[in-house]
């Protein structure tokens, strides 16, 4: 902690991972810093029914076979499982748990060097690449009388499994896949109700290489722009899976627009009707964990930070990875390469464009 690293990097999950891969594959001095006491980033947080059906599987990470666990094996031990022997085979310099509290810019011997807070422990570094997700920053919007409601609230984050709901009126809040899913496991347990802002858009076409690209496409230029970042789920619409055609039978899908109060014993709607709900499930997504980046002042005006790449626009020392178009397993893992191969052109001087950067 006492000497200058060529890099730091926050996060060991799937895009931290492959971030620590690649630099130290170009053989730049770093550490990864994880928040978390074992492998597997926010995998290992995730829901006990959450199966590899589900999730379809993952990405491979660099230079290793794709983990083809069985479809029922769950997601919160196969991923960390498979994080874990990535770790151990390429001797990652993980450390953990080392939650960062703030990243700042050095001072006197240490002007032009960032420096990575974790409580009482500090590293210098001459360059930062953030990877920290978004699973630590659950969103969960305000609505009026939210306080008063006598029933339980809980979030995607803290989602139990559907057995928890059984003979409970569920209220489900949200557009995107999650909310769908769930949906799907709750709805043959109990009463199921599902509000969105906007209707959701069902996708009809298969998902194929160019649909994909064309929605990361829409992604990274909300991030070009300064703008906050969006799923990519938001602009390729919703597919019903196998799991779900139940729920799909029993009316779980039938949208309703969102309500304008929560009360005591459940919500009201705007014309005044009432509704008793004895759960609310936020299923309304999460923001990026990027409150420690806060002294680096690398927001735009528009609310995000804009990025060229994975580099930071205001500020060429920092890197995002699994951030706007890179939050996926497919996404992180390029990014991973591209932030590493711009730390090196970085380190070899910012003033000289032209130095080749090692493949």
């Amino acid at each position: 902690m006492d000497s200058t690293l060529d890099s730091v990097v926050i996060g060991a999950g799937q895009a931290g991972l492959s971030t620590s891969y690649h630099l130290a594959r170009r053989g730049i001095d770093h550490v990864v810093l994880d928040a978390d006491a074992s492998p597997g980033g926010a995998w290992q947080h995730r829901w006990d029914s959450l199966s590899m059906d589900d999730v379809h599987g993952i990405a491979a990470l660099p230079d290793a076979e794709r983990p083809e666990p069985q479809g029922s094996e769950r997601a919160n031990e196969a991923v960390p499982a498979y994080f874990a022997g990535y770790e151990a085979a390429h001797d990652l310099p993980v450390l953990r748990p080392v939650p960062v509290d703030r990243v700042v810019d050095g001072t006197g011997a240490e002007a032009g060097l960032l420096v990575v807070h974790a409580g009482t422990r500090r590293w210098v570094t001459r360059t930062l690449v953030n990877a920290s997700g978004t699973w630590s920053q659950p969103f969960v919007p305000s609505y009026p009388g939210a306080a008063s409601f006598r029933g339980e609230q809980l979030h995607t984050h803290d989602y139990p499994g559907p057995e928890h709901f059984r003979g409970r009126r569920t209220l489900v809040v949200g557009g995107g896949a999650s909310a769908v899913q769930l949906l799907g496991e709750i709805a043959p347990v109990t009463d199921t109700l599902w509000v969105t802002r906007r209707p959701p858009v069902w996708r009809t076409d298969d998902f194929t290489p160019d649909v994909g690209r064309a929605a990361v496409a829409l992604v990274e230029e909300r991030v070009r722009r300064g703008l906050p970042p969006a799923s990519v789920v938001s602009v390729t619409g919703l597919a019903l899976r196998e799991q779900e055609r139940l729920a799909d039978e029993l009316g779980a899908y039938r949208r309703r627009p969102m309500f304008s109060a929560i009360e005591p014993d459940g919500l009201r709607w705007d014309d005044g009707q009432r509704e008793r709900v004895d759960v609310i499930l936020w299923a309304t997504g999460f923001r990026p964990a990027i409150t420690h980046l806060a002294p680096l002042h690398l927001r735009s005006a528009h609310g995000g930070i804009a990025l060229d790449g994975t580099t930071a626009v205001a500020d060429p020392r920092v890197q995002l990875v699994g951030y706007g178009p890179s939050a996926s397993t497919i996404g992180a893992n390029r990014a991973g390469r591209l932030a590493a191969s711009r730390v090196v052109r970085r380190l070899a001087g910012p003033s000289d464009p032209d130095v080749a950067v090692p493949a």
